[in-house]
């Protein structure tokens, strides 16, 4: 096989998963630019972008899918838990 054919899935890779979500994250530092970080609206959507996050966690260790419905519930919710203590020590930054 040829240089170019093992590299075609990686190309595609870029052009199919990489580059339309990257327009997107762009054009949002565009147009958020002069957003007040304080306002009502992005106080709002902040909110509501955590309680999305919140519900996934919580479905995916209560309710695992595929190979992690393997791991026991303690564990999963123990990890959730030392996650969760982690962050706050850190004083809620990633």
């Amino acid at each position: 096989m040829s240089a170019a054919g093992e590299l075609a899935p990686y190309l595609v890779l870029i052009l199919v998963g990489f580059l339309p979500t990257e327009v997107w994250r762009m054009l949002g530092l565009a147009v958020a630019r002069g957003v007040d970080e304080e306002s009502e609206l992005v106080v709002w959507i902040r909110a509501i972008a955590i309680a999305v996050l919140a519900g996934v966690i919580a479905k995916l260790t209560l309710f695992p899918p595929g190979a992690l419905a393997d791991v026991a519930v303690a564990v999963r919710v123990g990890a959730v838990a030392i996650g969760l203590a982690v962050f706050l020590l850190a004083r809620g930054s990633v």
